[in-house]
Protein backbone atom coordinates (compact mmCIF):
# COMPACT_ATOMS: atom_id res chain seq x y z
CA UNK A 1 0.00 0.00 0.00
CA UNK A 2 1.47 3.03 -0.73
CA UNK A 3 2.15 5.58 2.14
CA UNK A 4 0.40 9.04 1.93
CA UNK A 5 -0.82 11.46 4.84
CA UNK A 6 -4.08 12.00 4.96
CA UNK A 7 -6.81 14.20 7.84
CA UNK A 8 -7.95 12.09 10.94
CA UNK A 9 -9.64 12.34 13.89
CA UNK A 10 -9.45 9.49 16.85
CA UNK A 11 -12.52 7.55 17.53
CA UNK A 12 -11.35 5.33 20.30
CA UNK A 13 -8.13 4.15 21.53
CA UNK A 14 -7.50 0.97 24.03
CA UNK A 15 -4.55 -0.99 25.35
CA UNK A 16 -3.25 -3.92 22.83
CA UNK A 17 -0.25 -5.15 23.76
CA UNK A 18 3.06 -4.31 25.78
CA UNK A 19 3.46 -0.55 24.98
CA UNK A 20 0.84 -0.76 21.81
CA UNK A 21 -2.28 0.76 21.74
CA UNK A 22 -5.19 0.29 19.22
CA UNK A 23 -6.62 2.72 17.43
CA UNK A 24 -9.63 3.36 15.47
CA UNK A 25 -9.61 6.83 13.37
CA UNK A 26 -11.86 8.69 10.58
CA UNK A 27 -10.08 9.42 7.87
CA UNK A 28 -10.57 11.83 5.13
CA UNK A 29 -9.79 9.50 2.16
CA UNK A 30 -10.21 5.41 3.50
CA UNK A 31 -12.74 5.99 6.01
CA UNK A 32 -12.77 4.49 9.02
CA UNK A 33 -9.66 2.66 9.72
CA UNK A 34 -7.64 0.75 12.75
CA UNK A 35 -3.93 0.82 13.05
CA UNK A 36 -1.26 -0.01 16.56
CA UNK A 37 0.68 2.47 17.36
CA UNK A 38 3.97 1.63 19.83
CA UNK A 39 4.75 3.59 22.60
CA UNK A 40 8.13 3.73 23.54
CA UNK A 41 9.39 5.38 26.27
CA UNK A 42 10.75 8.65 24.47
CA UNK A 43 8.04 8.98 22.61
CA UNK A 44 5.17 7.85 25.17
CA UNK A 45 3.60 11.28 26.49
CA UNK A 46 4.01 13.31 23.23
CA UNK A 47 2.49 10.71 21.39
CA UNK A 48 -0.31 9.73 24.03
CA UNK A 49 -1.35 13.78 24.05
CA UNK A 50 -1.34 13.93 20.53
CA UNK A 51 -3.66 10.82 20.13
CA UNK A 52 -6.94 12.47 22.29
CA UNK A 53 -11.05 12.70 20.48
CA UNK A 54 -11.42 15.78 18.83
CA UNK A 55 -8.22 16.57 17.72
CA UNK A 56 -7.62 17.31 14.20
CA UNK A 57 -4.81 15.10 12.96
CA UNK A 58 -2.36 14.35 10.26
CA UNK A 59 -1.33 10.81 10.35
CA UNK A 60 0.45 8.73 7.93
CA UNK A 61 -0.26 4.80 7.78
CA UNK A 62 1.90 1.70 6.61
CA UNK A 63 1.33 -1.60 6.26
CA UNK A 64 -1.20 -4.13 3.86
CA UNK A 65 -3.31 -5.89 6.02
CA UNK A 66 -6.38 -4.45 7.39
CA UNK A 67 -4.59 -3.60 11.08
CA UNK A 68 -2.17 -0.93 9.89
CA UNK A 69 0.66 0.44 11.99
CA UNK A 70 0.80 4.56 12.49
CA UNK A 71 4.07 5.52 11.33
CA UNK A 72 3.44 9.31 11.73
CA UNK A 73 1.20 11.89 13.36
CA UNK A 74 1.04 15.38 14.31
CA UNK A 75 -1.68 18.39 14.92
CA UNK A 76 -3.31 19.42 12.05
CA UNK A 77 -5.02 22.51 13.97
CA UNK A 78 -5.91 23.44 17.54
CA UNK A 79 -8.05 20.76 19.27
CA UNK A 80 -11.61 21.11 19.61
CA UNK A 81 -12.80 21.53 23.52
CA UNK A 82 -15.83 19.97 24.30
CA UNK A 83 -17.41 19.80 28.09
CA UNK A 84 -20.83 18.63 29.93
CA UNK A 85 -22.80 17.80 27.74
CA UNK A 86 -21.13 18.91 24.12
CA UNK A 87 -18.31 16.41 25.67
CA UNK A 88 -21.40 13.41 25.88
CA UNK A 89 -22.41 14.59 22.42
CA UNK A 90 -18.93 14.23 20.70
CA UNK A 91 -17.99 10.85 22.16
CA UNK A 92 -21.85 9.59 21.67
CA UNK A 93 -21.21 10.76 17.59
CA UNK A 94 -17.73 8.93 17.81
CA UNK A 95 -19.50 5.26 19.45
CA UNK A 96 -22.23 5.53 16.41
CA UNK A 97 -19.34 5.52 13.96
CA UNK A 98 -17.23 2.96 15.88
CA UNK A 99 -20.04 0.85 15.77
CA UNK A 100 -21.79 1.24 12.34
CA UNK A 101 -19.26 2.27 9.83
CA UNK A 102 -17.24 -0.43 8.22
CA UNK A 103 -13.85 -0.47 7.57
CA UNK A 104 -11.69 1.01 4.50
CA UNK A 105 -15.28 2.39 3.04
CA UNK A 106 -14.30 6.53 1.98
CA UNK A 107 -17.09 8.54 3.67
CA UNK A 108 -15.72 12.01 2.64
CA UNK A 109 -18.91 13.68 3.24
CA UNK A 110 -19.19 11.90 6.50
CA UNK A 111 -15.56 13.01 7.46
CA UNK A 112 -16.89 16.90 6.71
CA UNK A 113 -19.99 16.37 8.76
CA UNK A 114 -18.38 15.18 11.38
CA UNK A 115 -15.41 17.62 11.95
CA UNK A 116 -18.54 20.08 11.19
CA UNK A 117 -20.36 18.85 14.53
CA UNK A 118 -17.56 18.78 16.69
CA UNK A 119 -16.91 21.89 15.68
CA UNK A 120 -20.48 22.89 16.43
CA UNK A 121 -20.33 21.53 19.47
CA UNK A 122 -17.51 23.51 21.05
CA UNK A 123 -19.09 26.58 20.00
CA UNK A 124 -21.91 25.13 22.06
CA UNK A 125 -24.43 25.32 19.86
CA UNK A 126 -28.15 23.59 20.71
CA UNK A 127 -27.03 20.00 20.87
CA UNK A 128 -30.16 18.80 19.77
CA UNK A 129 -29.63 20.17 16.09
CA UNK A 130 -26.19 18.87 16.11
CA UNK A 131 -27.23 15.21 16.79
CA UNK A 132 -29.79 15.15 14.50
CA UNK A 133 -28.00 16.40 11.24
CA UNK A 134 -25.25 14.09 11.83
CA UNK A 135 -27.51 10.67 12.79
CA UNK A 136 -29.34 11.64 9.48
CA UNK A 137 -25.98 12.17 7.11
CA UNK A 138 -24.18 8.89 8.81
CA UNK A 139 -27.55 7.06 8.06
CA UNK A 140 -27.64 8.30 4.19
CA UNK A 141 -23.77 7.01 3.95
CA UNK A 142 -25.38 3.63 5.21
CA UNK A 143 -27.16 3.58 2.53
CA UNK A 144 -30.62 4.15 4.82
CA UNK A 145 -32.03 7.63 3.34
CA UNK A 146 -35.46 7.87 5.30
CA UNK A 147 -38.22 7.67 2.31
CA UNK A 148 -40.94 10.58 3.42
CA UNK A 149 -43.45 10.84 0.15
CA UNK A 150 -45.32 8.56 1.50
CA UNK A 151 -46.57 11.05 4.03
CA UNK A 152 -47.59 13.55 1.30
CA UNK A 153 -49.64 11.08 -0.69
CA UNK A 154 -51.38 9.53 1.67
CA UNK A 155 -53.85 11.27 4.68
CA UNK A 156 -53.14 9.28 7.86
CA UNK A 157 -52.45 11.55 11.63
CA UNK A 158 -49.84 8.96 12.66
CA UNK A 159 -47.58 6.49 11.38
CA UNK A 160 -45.51 3.77 12.72
CA UNK A 161 -41.67 3.37 10.53
CA UNK A 162 -40.43 -0.41 10.10
CA UNK A 163 -37.03 -0.41 8.65
CA UNK A 164 -37.62 -3.22 5.94
CA UNK A 165 -41.07 -0.65 4.53
CA UNK A 166 -40.55 2.87 5.76
CA UNK A 167 -43.66 4.59 7.31
CA UNK A 168 -46.89 2.76 7.28
CA UNK A 169 -50.39 4.27 8.73
CA UNK A 170 -50.87 3.48 12.28
CA UNK A 171 -53.40 1.28 13.22
CA UNK A 172 -56.60 3.44 14.85
CA UNK A 173 -55.74 1.50 18.16
CA UNK A 174 -51.90 2.20 18.11
CA UNK A 175 -52.54 5.50 17.09
CA UNK A 176 -51.10 6.84 20.24
CA UNK A 177 -47.32 4.64 19.76
CA UNK A 178 -47.24 6.14 16.23
CA UNK A 179 -45.36 9.64 14.67
CA UNK A 180 -47.26 12.47 14.32
CA UNK A 181 -47.68 13.13 10.61
CA UNK A 182 -47.39 16.73 10.62
CA UNK A 183 -44.13 16.20 12.48
CA UNK A 184 -42.64 13.86 10.23
CA UNK A 185 -43.96 16.50 7.55
CA UNK A 186 -42.30 19.31 8.87
CA UNK A 187 -39.10 16.79 9.60
CA UNK A 188 -38.88 16.02 5.62
CA UNK A 189 -38.96 19.98 4.74
CA UNK A 190 -36.23 20.77 7.39
CA UNK A 191 -38.87 22.99 9.60
CA UNK A 192 -37.29 22.11 13.12
CA UNK A 193 -38.28 25.37 14.89
CA UNK A 194 -40.76 23.20 17.10
CA UNK A 195 -40.21 21.74 20.16
CA UNK A 196 -42.64 18.37 19.85
CA UNK A 197 -40.90 18.13 16.21
CA UNK A 198 -37.43 17.88 17.68
CA UNK A 199 -38.69 15.27 20.07
CA UNK A 200 -40.32 13.04 16.93
CA UNK A 201 -36.96 13.51 14.86
CA UNK A 202 -34.94 11.76 18.36
CA UNK A 203 -37.58 9.08 18.32
CA UNK A 204 -37.12 8.14 14.92
CA UNK A 205 -33.92 8.39 14.96
CA UNK A 206 -32.94 6.46 17.90
CA UNK A 207 -35.67 3.53 16.41
CA UNK A 208 -33.83 3.45 13.49
CA UNK A 209 -30.06 3.51 15.13
CA UNK A 210 -31.10 1.28 17.55
CA UNK A 211 -32.14 -1.35 14.85
CA UNK A 212 -28.99 -1.06 13.16
CA UNK A 213 -27.37 -1.85 16.60
CA UNK A 214 -29.45 -4.90 17.43
CA UNK A 215 -30.99 -3.69 20.69
CA UNK A 216 -27.51 -3.22 22.24
CA UNK A 217 -27.00 -0.29 23.92
CA UNK A 218 -24.56 2.72 23.20
CA UNK A 219 -22.60 3.09 26.53
CA UNK A 220 -22.27 7.04 25.44
CA UNK A 221 -25.84 7.57 26.14
CA UNK A 222 -25.67 6.34 30.40
CA UNK A 223 -23.54 9.21 30.54
CA UNK A 224 -26.01 11.92 29.63
CA UNK A 225 -28.50 9.77 31.98
CA UNK A 226 -25.83 9.75 35.03
CA UNK A 227 -25.10 13.06 34.50
CA UNK A 228 -28.28 14.39 33.71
Amino acid sequence: MEEFEQSAFLLHSRPYRENQILLEFLTSHQGKISAISYLGKSLKSNKKALLQPFSPLKIVLKGQGNLKYLQRVEPERKSYQLSGNYLYSGFYLNELQVRLLGEHIPYDELYCQYQESISQLSEQRPIEFILRHFENRLLEELGMTIDYSPLFSENNSHYHYLPEKGFVPAITKLVQTGYNSMHLKAIAQEDLSSKEVMQTYKGLMRQIINHLLDGKPLNSRKLFTKNS
